[in-house]
């Protein structure tokens, strides 16, 4: 117990005095994470408003495959990037294995599915009265996908946060596809399993602090966002 007590005043004090090792990689989570996001709700958004807005065949199917991609192990992401952006692999040729933009292709394949389910979710949630309405007040495709969108802005939000709060906490893609390099590659995530693997547990306390804070501020985030 005064182990774990010395360990825990330790890591109050490197959060509270931004040590630099500890900002570096809480720096490096977050901006990989939100470049992540951004792209997967850049693909999400548009792709779970076809899967709702369209009838098609082979809906269903893609829909299944969309709740499967949803639980796919980050380790199976990871290894098969890791096949595409490795020296032997199509994309060797870019030298993007063991880099930030690695990390982000990875968390963005992790990503874009969850952003994708709460689109759809929140399209086919939503009072069927607004797009007719929409069309009858003679809004064209385009703008009556905008005001939808804007209708449900505060769902999709969710699903952008939920999406945040999967890549922001994950362990595979960063640690196959980034390689936990010290000031480049380095996530939270990658470090607390280094460094308590070194003793150093002190440290890697401290950064299980501020993910648990991040994943608190997400779900609180989330929990708003539903309520509106």
């Amino acid at each position: 117990m005064n182990y774990f007590g010395a360990s825990f005043e330790t890591a109050i004090g490197l959060i509270f005095s931004l040590d630099g090792e500890v900002v570096r990689t809480v720096w490096t989570s977050l901006s990989v994470s939100s470049m992540a996001i951004a792209i997967a709700a850049s693909l999400g958004i548009p792709l779970g408003m076809l899967l709702a807005l369209n009838r098609f065949a082979g809906k269903r199917l893609l829909l299944t495959l969309l709740n499967t991609l949803m639980a796919l192990p980050t380790v199976v992401i990871g290894l098969v990037v890791y096949g595409l952006v490795s020296r032997q692999g199509p994309l060797g040729e870019f030298g993007l294995l063991f880099t930030p933009a690695a990390m982000v292709i990875g968390q963005v394949i992790l990503a874009t599915p969850i952003v994708a389910h709460y689109t759809v979710a929140a399209i086919e949630g939503a009072d069927p009265r607004i797009l007719p309405t929409l069309q009858t007040l003679g809004a064209g495709p385009l703008q009556s996908a905008w005001r939808l969108l804007g209708e449900l802005r505060f769902a999709l939000l969710a699903g952008v946060i939920a999406g945040f709060g999967r890549v922001i906490a994950e362990v595979g893609v960063a640690m196959m596809l980034g390689g936990n390099i010290r000031g480049t590659t380095r996530t939270m995530t990658t470090a607390i399993a280094l460094e308590t693997s070194k003793g150093e547990f002190a440290f890697a306390l401290a950064l299980g602090i501020v993910l648990l804070c991040v994943a608190l501020l997400v779900n609180t985030v989330i929990h708003a966002a539903q309520q509106r």
